[in-house]
């Protein structure tokens, strides 16, 4: 058994999933604060935030540590959900809140596609579908685990 009361098996598989892969994308944001500005232009972030950085401004990094430590915190609330770690205060209006910014970042590329689609590239699409795949492990994740809790 795990310590929380939960075997191996009987853990939440998609919110432990989706939980990782917070973790991974919160893990590449800190790497590009220390990659700096190739790092920046790289991942999508656009010219104008690359200059900053290369201006020695701390807008950039503060920013994407503030996005980082958002997503370490929604990985916790995921392994949670999962049973991997002690239950946290309002877990599943958290997990729902979480899936549905996910699940919005994912499809905000439909009609940022019509309206603009000259500023539709292949890193927007990208991280577009990475959102829509962790969004629907969070969303199925959720349901199950409201599923076994009632």
């Amino acid at each position: 058994m795990h310590r929380y009361g939960a075997s191996m098996v009987g853990l939440n598989r998609p919110l432990l999933w989706g939980g990782s892969l917070s973790l991974l994308a919160a893990f590449l944001h800190i790497a590009i604060i220390i990659g700096g500005p190739a790092w920046y232009r790289f991942f999508g972030a656009g010219e104008r935030f690359a200059r900053l950085a290369e201006r020695g401004s701390p807008l950039p990094d503060i920013i994407t540590a503030i996005i980082a430590l958002i997503l370490l915190l929604w990985s916790l609330y995921a392994f949670a959900g999962a049973g991997l770690v002690r239950r946290l205060p309002w877990l599943r209006s958290i997990l729902m809140l979480i899936t549905a910014v996910y699940l919005i970042r994912g499809m905000a590329l439909l009609p940022l596609a019509l309206i603009m689609p000259q500023a539709v590239d292949s890193f927007l699409i990208l991280s577009s579908l990475v959102c829509i795949t962790i969004g629907i492990l969070h969303f199925s994740g959720t349901r199950q685990m409201i599923w076994e809790l009632s």
